[in-house]
């Protein structure tokens, strides 16, 4: 056994109990039920549910129509974490520079696409024209 085995086998180990878990809890993804209450997703969500129908709006202009300035990725989340029962119109919510942000091949990119292209939006190349985004005055 080498000098640096022995050593290693003569520490004490800490017991399992002690060991920090593999995620931190702030890391771990909520359930749709503990989302109804959080004052700043249903913010969003109301937001979303006024964009007119034949109109988008980007992430970040939802977040600042909310009042969360900033905080784009948390429209996001918002979306995604949205109960079935609300029917949000989440198709009308498109990246930066009216582009859908799911992947080319991705099914939520054909069915963003279709429902755009339902309510009358054109697509070019995946992104809306910019008269098709609402602004935010038109949403307050």
């Amino acid at each position: 056994m080498t000098a640096r085995r022995a050593r290693a086998a003569r520490r004490p180990r800490a017991p399992a109990d002690e060991f920090l878990p593999l995620r931190p809890a702030h890391r771990v993804a909520h359930r749709p039920g503990d989302v109804d209450g959080n004052p700043s997703l249903q913010a969003i969500w109301e937001v979303v549910c006024a964009i007119p129908r034949g109109r988008v709006s980007t992430y970040g202009a939802v977040a600042d129509a909310a009042g969360l300035p900033g905080r784009a990725r948390l429209t996001g989340y918002a979306l995604r974490m949205a109960p079935p029962h609300l029917n949000l119109p989440w198709h009308r919510v498109v990246g930066a520079g009216g582009r859908i942000v799911f992947a080319r091949t991705s099914p939520q990119y054909r069915e963003q696409a279709a429902r755009l292209r339902a309510e009358g939006v054109a697509l070019t190349d995946g992104r809306v024209p910019r008269a098709a985004i609402a602004s935010l005055e038109e949403m307050g």
